[in-house]
This record gives structure tokens, C-alpha cells and sequence, in this order.
């Protein structure tokens, strides 16, 4: 893989464009390139360059080697390229490159070379600046947590003897830092990574990230004799009683905290609603030290691969730039690049080890406390394997998508070889089409959405868009394409193999009905389904259905729930499963109080089956008000107003085209008309506009957005035509299109399916919009609540 895409491969998508624009640079040597060869005069054969020949070919370097190093005379200061300066812009430190060759032909465009590459390189130095200083300040912040967390688990554990439990603890603090002090006096000057394991030692007892950052960074210095004995001697006289002096009682810090109620139910939100007072002292318990180690170990795991990412972030940039010197150096037979890494090896960017020292330093405090000082565990935790591609889910799919195309024409040849199409089965055909068909639709529908889905992952996957990010997936958790394929063909053979079953059209002669096994498969499958996705073992994606199980949740009680992008995202998707839910409605009626043994029912002239049909319809969309209505009510955002009416119109349409559906009056169907074409018109231009961000008329890609992730502009006019038309399914309903071969039950399946694809082709603009947000503001982290509020934190608020 060359290195181009290697670099765009490991980019954090989200820090995309702080990176090092690497294949513009590799354009403008591209063009020094081609004037070079334009300029350069033909070569004759016969007066190309003579080798001198020696013993000692330098394949290896050992002719050069041989040799000392020269130092630096006249001639080599003449032949210098470049000369790199800092300076100050705004506030800031820059480096600014002078190119001494620019007299030379074509030197104009080597000029605008090295300016290029110095903004590319101020603006990767700046954000790595940026994103120090934002963790040192998180760093600041946990170590405070953990003051607060060693001094609650030693309250709990010893709630009676704090007192003697505190002088224990201030003796352990004095043990280790005489220990380090004595560690470091007796370890030889150039022995770096001895003076960091002492460090660890009293990071480990005192739980702290951040309290000996200045002791660290003095290692760092020049490591120069004269320089290190003084600091020897100052740690060998240091006295443990100093110590004592300046370490408060660990206790202490108790009194000015409190635990953040970070975790939303219910409950709490209808304690918010009511301004009820929240208690100000704290609970001492031990489900509350559960709880809030749970909670700094996911700040800690959060942060850790913040610091991860930072680092890659360095690495990666500093191996650009190695390249593109060394590419410059061969296109112009020029020895510029030596100079230029120097300068980017002396740079913040290239010589700042703050964040390989707190990812050491978490390391030690996760370890110590989160793993119980087992290495291997806490590592296993901050850092989770990728997850691989197993070769048995491949297989298994193919395995499956075979067995449903081999299915699918079984049904076709029973049908034909039975002649179950024909007129003499006409009224046993009907009977199926009212009673069976709407209990196998409610599968095909499921199964069609997660079709959409898994195309939808592959293409995120494909345009790089981080919807494991996005969606608030665990890492190594989130299911691919191919996982999401896998359950749908699995649940579709189930499905088909149910349908061939029980494909009779004629009653058993003796008994006059049908077999009743049979015809409660359908029942079973759904039963097997719910209990599969209830399942507390770990099988089946566990990890993954909790997680759909949750959104579920939040979206039943969406007033009572803090709206997150997979609760609304959810939501949505629910909307375009409206006939699903209807059909769950029907097998409650059905198998309750219909006769399946005949394949009877008498739900349509039931009221209360008609008054759940209207409701079981609004359910979605009611959710999404409720979670708009929140978001207003919280964020003070105007626009979650506007979206919560857009939800309203469209539940007036569905009752109104659900009314008409079951009193086909004039009047009904006037009405449903007028606010169905209200409802498609909001909808169409929110979908555009506002989940998708397009339609900008002064964007660069004229009618589309500034940035697109996929290059063929085509792709987003051919989207929105379908999402105008795929609006526009509703009219079956109103208009009431007939089609002589298709039974009615079969024209809604039909509908429903096409609002199906309609949002799938949603989902992927959607979350493209999504990504290309968090793009702009650099947002490649979840803000993970922490468990303390110190008093100071809420006066500096105030």
C-alpha cells in the first residue's frame, strides 16, 4: 500500500482536515516535477555519467561509512537550500522556511512549495498545541476525581475508623515518596525509564495523574552531569516531615464534594420537572462506590484512547513530512531535508512527550485501581483488541443466502406445481391473503430494513463515516455488514421455511380445518425472536441487542429520557415501520380471538382492534414530538419547535389517511389529502435541508453542501428525486390504486417496503451530515460525565 492511503487510512476521520494535506503537496512536486522535464535538454547516448569504479560499492553504504563525518566548511553554507525560522504570528510560535534557491529555473514553484508546507505544518503544530493543553486540563481534572474516589472507598470500607485509616494512608504516602526519593538518588543519570517507574510507585498509592508533572518534565533536560548531581542531592535531603506538612488529610476532601447525579431515569427527570432538592450530603454505600468507579473507569478508558489517538495523530504527522522531504529531495536533486526535519524534530509537535507520559501515568492509576494491579486486565481494558473478521460468519452467510434463494424457488414451484393461483382456489387464496400474508409481511419488513441497514454500514464503512462514533457503539462491539446480513438471511430462512410449510389451500377432509401446528408457526417464529432479543446470555450479539433494547426504552418513555442521537435516530426508523407494528396488532387479534384452525378473523369490525389501529400508528411519530418537545425544553433550540410540528402534521395525515382507510367518504378523503400533501411537503424539505444539508445554493457544489463524501455529485440529485417520490407512496392510500394481479394485502406490503428503502437511502445522508458536523468541530469524543462535583466548580459556574 503506498503511502498516500496508508495516511488517509489511519487518519482519525474526525481530525481529518488538521492533518497534513499530503496529496496536495505530492501534486506541487508532481508540477516541479513535469517543468523539469520540460526544461531539462534530451540526453545524447554515449555521454551519460561515469561511475568511478571501486572495490567498495556503496549498495550499503560502506564507502560512505568508512569515513568520518567532515565538519561543516564554507562550501557546504553556500550550498544550502533552506533556511527555517521561528517566528511569532498572532500570539503564537510559526515556523517560516526561506528558500535560497528561488534565482534558480523554476525556482518559483519550489517557492511555493516550501509556503504550502509551512501552513500545512503550522496548522498540524497548532491543533496538536490545542489538544495538549485540552488534556492536561482532563488530566488535572480526573486526578481531582480520584482524591475524591480513594477518599470515598476508604469512607466506606472504614466508615467508623476514618480518622486512624487517614493517618494510615498519610503513612503510606510518606513510605513510597521516601522510597522514590532514595530510588532516584541511587539510580544512574541516563537510567530514564528507572526514574519513571518511581514516578508510577506513588502515582499507584496516591492515585494521582498529574501531581509530580513538574518532577517529569524536569527529565527532560539536558541530561548533563553538573546538572543532575544537585538534583540528587536536593531529593537525599528531602525529609519525610516536609512531606506531612504539605499532603492534607485525604478525608478533608470530602467535605467539599458531591456526587453528580449523571445517570437519567425516570425518576429523576420527574424530580427535575418538580424542582425537588437534590440531597447535599453523601450516601456512603457500597452500590454508590459501584457506581462511581464504573463511571471514572469509563472516563479513564475515554481518556486513554483520546491520548491514543493524539499520539498516532504526532506519529503519523511527522512520518508525512519525513516523506514528502524525502520526495522532494529526489524530484530536485536537492539535500533539503535534512534541515526541515531537524527543525520538525525540535518542534512541539516533534518533541513534546507530555502525552506518552500521561498515557503512562493512566496506565499505572487504571491498573492500581480499576484491575486490582493485574497489568494484563487493565491493559486489556484501556486497550480492547480490533475486532476481526471471522471467517465462519462469511461462511455462514453465504451459507444462509444460499439456502434463501433456495427457498424462495421452492415456494415458486409449489405454487405453480399445486396450482394454487388458480380460480377454483379463489376463496381459500383470499382467506390466505387476509389471514396469513399480513403475519409473513411483518418478517419480510424486518428483514428489508436490516437489508438497508447492512448496505448502509458498508457504505459508511466505504466513505469513512464513524457511526460507531456517532451512534455511541462500545468499541469492538458494533456489528458489521456482514453481522447484520447474517440475522437477516437467518431470519428470512426462518421466515420462508414457515411459508412452506404451510402453503395448503384445502382442509384436512376429516377434521375440516387446518393443521394447527402449522398455522401457529408464524406465532412461534415471533415468540423465538422476542425471547432470543430478551436473552441475558452472552449470545447473539448480546451487547448489541441490549443496546437496541435501551434506545427501545427511551423512545416508549421519550419525555422521561435525556434525547440522544440513537434514541431519535431509533425513532425514525420506527416511523417507516408502521405496517410492522400493525401487524404485531393483528397477531394479537388474530391468535386471541380470531380462528386460525379456518383462517378466520373478525378484527376489522372490532372497535377496539380499529381504536389500536389508529393508535399503534401514531405511537412512532408521538415519540418523536415527545423527544422534540425535550430537546426545546432542554436546549432552548427553536428548531426542535419547528421539527416537533412537522411530527404533529404528520400524525394528523396518518389518522386521517387510517380514517379514511377504514369509511371510504368523501369527506375523509378530502381532508386526509389536504394535510397528507402538507405533511410530504415539510417533511421532503426538512429531509433535504436540514437532515441532510443540502439545497445551499452559494455552496461550491452548487444545490448540494460545501463537502461531500461522495464524489459523484449525481449520486445526491438521483437521492433526492427518490426521496421526493418514495414521499409520495402515501397516495396509494387516498387514491386507491388497484392492480388486477395484486390482492390489497399485497399493495400495502408494497408501500410499506418503499418507505422501507426510502429511509434506508436517509439513513446514509443522514449520517453523513452527522459526520461531516462533528468534522467541522473536530469532535472525535464522547463527553463522558464524571462522577464528583467539587463545591469550586460550582462557584466558578455561577
Amino acid at each position: 500500500m503506498k503511502f498516500g492511503k496508508e495516511f488517509g487510512a489511519q487518519m482519525v476521520p474526525e481530525w481529518q482536515d488538521a492533518y497534513m494535506d499530503y496529496n496536495f503537496l505530492k501534486t506541487l512536486l508532481k508540477e516541479i516535477q513535469r517543468f523539469k522535464h520540460r526544461s531539462r535538454p534530451p540526453v545524447t547516448p554515449g555521454r551519460g555519467l561515469k561511475r568511478k569504479m571501486t572495490l567498495y560499492r556503496a549498495f550499503s553504504g560502506l564507502t560512505r561509512h568508512n569515513h568520518p563525518p567532515s565538519s561543516p566548511d564554507s562550501a557546504d553554507i553556500e550550498s544550502q537550500v533552506i533556511l527555517v525560522d521561528s517566528v511569532q504570528k498572532n500570539g503564537a510560535d510559526s515556523y517560516e522556511t526561506k528558500f535560497l534557491m528561488s534565482a534558480d529555473e523554476g525556482g518559483e514553484y519550489e517557492l511555493v512549495y516550501f509556503r504550502r508546507l509551512d501552513d500545512e505544518f503550522n496548522k498540524v503544530d497548532k491543533f496538536y498545541r490545542s489538544k495538549v493543553d485540552e488534556v492536561m486540563k482532563e488530566a488535572a481534572l480526573l486526578n481531582k476525581q480520584m482524591d475524591a474516589f480513594i477518599a470515598f472507598r476508604l469512607k466506606v470500607e472504614n466508615p467508623q475508623g476514618s480518622f486512624d485509616r487517614s493517618a494510615e494512608l498519610t503513612r503510606i504516602f510518606n513510605d513510597v515518596a521516601t522510597s522514590a526519593a532514595t530510588l532516584s538518588a541511587t539510580t544512574p543519570s541516563g537510567a530514564r525509564a528507572s526514574r519513571r517507574v518511581a514516578h508510577m510507585d506513588v502515582i499507584e498509592e496516591g492515585g494521582s495523574i498529574s501531581n509530580h508533572e513538574h518532577s517529569d518534565e524536569s527529565g527532560d533536560e539536558p541530561k548533563d552531569v553538573n546538572m543532575i548531581k544537585p538534583m540528587k542531592t536536593r531529593v537525599q535531603e528531602q525529609k519525610p516531615n516536609s512531606i506531612v506538612a504539605i499532603r492534607p488529610d485525604p478525608l478533608e476532601v470530602l467535605k467539599n464534594v458531591r456526587i453528580n447525579n449523571t445517570i437519567e431515569t425516570p425518576r429523576s427527570t420527574i424530580k427535575e420537572f418538580l424542582n425537588i432538592p437534590k440531597p447535599a450530603e453523601l450516601n456512603f454505600t457500597r452500590k454508590n462506590l459501584k457506581k462511581v468507579e464504573e463511571q471514572l473507569k469509563r472516563a479513564f478508558v475515554e481518556f486513554y484512547h483520546k491520548l491514543r489517538l493524539l499520539k498516532s495523530y504526532s506519529f503519523m504527522n511527522m512520518l508525512a513530512f519525513s516523506k514528502i522531504m524525502k520526495k522532494y529531495d529526489k524530484v530536485t536533486s536537492r539535500n533539503a531535508s535534512k534541515s526541515y526535519l531537524k527543525m520538525v524534530d525540535n518542534s512541539f509537535l516533534g518533541s513534546s512527550d507530555q502525552v506518552t507520559k500521561l498515557m503512562e501515568r493512566v496506565e499505572a492509576t487504571f491498573i492500581k485501581h480499576f484491575s486490582n494491579s493485574n497489568r494484563s486486565k487493565g491493559m486489556s481494558i484501556l486497550r480492547p483488541h480490533a475486532k476481526k473478521e471471522r471467517h465462519r460468519i462469511t461462511f455462514s452467510l453465504g451459507f444462509f443466502v444460499g439456502c434463501t434463494a433456495a427457498l424462495i424457488l421452492a415456494i415458486i414451484l409449489v405454487v405453480r406445481t399445486r396450482h394454487l393461483l388458480d380460480e377454483k382456489y379463489k376463496i381459500e387464496k383470499d382467506k390466505y391473503m387476509e389471514n396469513m400474508f399480513p403475519l409473513y409481511s411483518l418478517f419480510g419488513l424486518v428483514v428489508l430494513h436490516m437489508l438497508m441497514y447492512a448496505a448502509n454500514i458498508f457504505y459508511w464503512r466505504r466513505y469513512r463515516v464513524n457511526y460507531s462514533f456517532i451512534f455511541g457503539f462500545k468499541r469492538g462491539t458494533e456489528m458489521g455488514y456482514r453481522e447484520v446480513l447474517l440475522l437477516g438471511f437467518v431470519l428470512a430462512v426462518l421466515a420462508q421455511a414457515s411459508v412452506l410449510s404451510n402453503l395448503d389451500m384445502e382442509m384436512d377432509s376429516k377434521t375440516k380445518d387446518y393443521e394447527a401446528i402449522t398455522e401457529l408457526l408464524p406465532l412461534g417464529l415471533v415468540v423465538l425472536v422476542l425471547v432470543i432479543l430478551i436473552c441475558p446470555f452472552n449470545i447473539i450479539y448480546r451487547s448489541g441487542r441490549f443496546f437496541f433494547l435501551t434506545c427501545l426504552l427511551h423512545c416508549i418513555l421519550a419525555p422521561l429520557y435525556k434525547v440522544t442521537l440513537p434514541d431519535f435516530f431509533l425513532a425514525d426508523q420506527l416511523t417507516s415501520q408502521v405496517q410492522a407494528i400493525r401487524s404485531l396488532e393483528f397477531y394479537v387479534c388474530y391468535f386471541g380471538w380470531g380462528d386460525y384452525k379456518h383462517r378466520e378473523n373478525n378484527c376489522k369490525s372490532s372497535g377496539v382492534y380499529n381504536t389500536f389501529y389508529f393508535i399503534v400508528a401514531v405511537i412512532p411519530y408521538w415519540s418523536r414530538l415527545l423527544q422534540c418537545l425535550r430537546r426545546l425544553f432542554e436546549e432552548k433550540d427553536p428548531m426542535q419547535g419547528w421539527n416537533g410540528l412537522k411530527y404533529f402534521a404528520t400524525i394528523v395525515a396518518v389518522c386521517l389517511r387510517t380514517a379514511y382507510s377504514l369509511d371510504r367518504g368523501m369527506g375523509w378523503r378530502v381532508i386526509a389529502w389536504v394535510f397528507s400533501v402538507i405533511a410530504a411537503v415539510v417533511s421532503t424539505y426538512w429531509d433535504l435541508v436540514i437532515d441532510w444539508g443540502l439545497l445551499q445554493k452559494n455552496s461550491k457544489n452548487r444545490w448540494l453542501r460545501e463537502k461531500l463524501l461522495v464524489p459523484y455529485k449525481s449520486v445526491y440529485f438521483a437521492a433526492m428525486a427518490l426521496n421526493v417520490v418514495l414521499r409520495l407512496a402515501w397516495l396509494q392510500t387516498v387514491l386507491n390504486f388497484q392492480v388486477s394481479f395484486l390482492h390489497t394485502q399485497a399493495m400495502v406490503a408494497i408501500v410499506a417496503a418503499l418507505e422501507i428503502i426510502r429511509r434506508g437511502i436517509w439513513n446514509f445522508f443522514r449520517l453523513e451530515n452527522e459526520h461531516l458536523n462533528n468534522v467541522g468541530k473536530y469532535r472525535a469524543f464522547k463527553s463522558v460525565p464524571l462522577p464528583f462535583n467539587y463545591d469550586e466548580d460550582d462557584e466558578k459556574d455561577e
